[in-house]
């Protein structure tokens, strides 16, 4: 079965970077696409950013844009979200997922689409 692992998170100062990393394991060959969202406290999961395995094409939230840039491994079958320029906002669990289709109703940044769900990795921002 698939499974996803997250790490990379951590507590850093406002204005720092971290990386996170989405080790796939399983029957991953059928992945169309992996996504990044997040979930503060008190607040619905959000999307972040995403990537196709096909091409390599990339979609961002308009709130990380210009500060998150994720990519790829194809042969380790891993996603990663390099994140500067951190935030107090940015302060979520981030939850790493993969789609198999890419007839997605309501595209990447729609949670529901995807089939599998990583565990969730802390990144604490402070002021």
């Amino acid at each position: 079965q698939v499974q996803l692992v997250e790490s990379g998170g951590g507590v850093v100062e406002a204005g720092g970077s971290l990386r996170l990393s989405c080790a796939a394991s399983g029957r991953t060959s059928s992945f169309y696409a992996m996504g990044w969202f997040r979930q503060a406290p008190g607040k619905e999961r959000e999307f972040v950013a995403a990537i196709t395995w096909t091409g390599g094409t990339t979609y961002y939230a308009d709130s990380v844009k210009g500060r998150f840039t994720i990519s790829g491994d194809n042969a380790k079958n891993t996603v990663y979200l390099q994140m500067n320029s951190l935030k107090p906002e940015d302060t979520a669990v981030y939850y790493c997922a993969a789609v198999t289709t890419g007839l997605l109703r309501g595209g990447l940044s729609w949670p529901g689409g995807y089939d599998y769900w990583g565990q969730g990795t802390q990144v604490t921002v402070s002021s």
